[in-house]
């Protein structure tokens, strides 16, 4: 039975048990002492004349129902029933991975909006205005190229380089000069030479090998090396062009070709009009730098910087509501929810009371005595469970009525002057408030 319905059947209990109590006055409850003999009872509930009485029940003067607001599985439930918790003490805690992300994934989008928003501020740096500037100057000389008439003096260079890049390329395929081939074939014979004397001089004294004639041997050494590289030399000169040499020769043999033909041939219309596009193209990004920020840009990257700040903000509170806190100093008298199960938005999983301050709360005060009620008024309160009866102030009448089995009623709130150990929430109570 849900603690509404429990309150209920209390209240219409209450009903039956007043219209029976202002009838006749309750019979004291005996109390018993430490011995066991009847300890001398405290006065009954009396009605006074032009008293307003009322059923009452005992409540803390502050408690709270919590719920978590989102969906999620407990990850720690870090208290249980009968706990006394601080404020702001951590009471369950749902699995957060998601949103720890979600709190890192919008610190990023803050970060990197911050980071444009400052570069806009700064402006461009003096590396982006001379690639600029360079920009410039290189569209400007291509139109120059297509749209002038070359000088002599250009032409005349680039005739001069392409004369001599295929001049270069021509020596890779004659083959070598008569002198060049000359000088090889002497070096190749000499090379010969010196290795047939090696030789003969080695096999005079090969028998003598064994007992260390290493010079003469090495001797023959240095002449086999000597004739291997001049028949290298010579192989090479008749070898043809290397593949990479050839290759680069004809690179330049083009390049040179290609630029006596701009020099030597004038632009069309067309290139004409393109060369004159690429400088204004140009032209117009070096203006854009040294012109400065527009206002509309510094404004719309402030926007985007409030807009990340408000979504980590968002991504923030999605963090902290997997948390359930304590909002107040109190005891924990209820909890519905354990380690591993799933919390549902706005189902309550605990209740937390401060039942170091106990009220009462009137549940069948009529509509005709409410009139007379008024806040700071003194009253009586009987426990009948204590046997006792303690004083109070009125502290707050519902501005709202309550319907109760037909009869309009309203919760009058009468504080305490004085509060027993053995006082407990729920316990019934009547409450006579002194109107004269």
């Amino acid at each position: 039975m849900s603690r509404k319905a429990g309150r209920g059947l209390l209240l219409l209990a209450a009903l039956i048990v007043s219209a029976c109590s202002r009838a006749e006055a309750p019979i004291p409850t005996p109390v018993f002492g430490a011995s066991g003999a009847a300890a001398a009872p405290t006065a009954a509930f009396t009605q006074q004349s032009g008293d307003v009485t009322a059923s009452g029940e005992i409540v803390p003067d502050q408690e709270a129902t919590l719920a978590f607001p989102g969906a999620g599985r407990v990850k720690m439930a870090a208290v249980a029933v009968g706990d006394e918790v601080e404020a702001g003490a951590l009471l369950i805690a749902l699995d957060d991975a998601a949103a720890q992300a979600g709190v890192a994934a919008a610190a990023a989008q803050l970060f990197q909006a911050q980071a444009q928003l400052a570069a806009l501020a700064a402006g461009p740096r003096e590396q982006e205005i001379a690639a600029a500037q360079a920009q410039v100057d290189t569209a400007r000389a291509q139109l120059a190229q297509v749209s002038e008439p070359s000088r002599a003096e250009e032409v005349a260079a680039a005739q001069a380089e392409l004369t001599a890049a295929r001049a270069a390329s021509g020596q890779l395929y004659d083959g070598p000069r008569t002198e060049e081939e000359i000088a090889a074939k002497a070096a190749l014979s000499n090379a010969r030479a010196a290795l047939q004397q090696a030789q003969t001089a080695y096999n005079q004294i090969r028998w003598r090998n064994d007992a260390g004639a290493l010079p003469q041997s090495r001797q023959l050494q240095e002449a086999t090396n000597n004739m291997e590289a001049a028949q290298a030399r010579y192989d090479a000169l008749f070898a043809g062009p290397d593949a990479d040499a050839a290759t680069a020769a004809q690179a330049r043999v083009r390049q040179a070709e290609a630029a006596l033909e701009r020099l030597l041939t004038p632009g069309s219309d067309a290139q004409i009009a393109a060369a004159e596009a690429q400088v204004r193209a140009a032209q117009a990004q070096l203006d854009l730098l040294t012109a400065g920020v527009r206002d509309e840009a510094v404004a719309a990257a402030a926007a985007a910087v409030s807009t990340a700040e408000a979504q980590l903000q968002s991504a923030q509170a999605e963090l902290a509501n997997t948390q359930l806190t304590a909002p107040f100093s109190g005891t924990v008298t209820e909890r519905t929810i354990n380690q591993g199960e799933m919390s549902q938005p706005g189902v309550p999983v605990l209740t937390l009371a401060d039942l170091s301050q106990m009220k009462v709360i009137t549940t069948d005060l009529s509509e005709r005595d409410v009139a007379r009620v008024a806040i700071g008024q003194e009253a009586s309160v009987y426990v009948e469970a204590l046997n006792a009866n303690l004083p109070g102030r009125v502290a707050r009448i519902a501005p709202q009525a309550d319907i109760i089995g037909g009869d309009v009623v309203y919760t009058v709130d009468v504080t305490l002057d004085e509060q027993p150990p053995a006082l407990r929430w729920g316990m019934s109570a009547d409450v006579s408030v002194r109107t004269e």
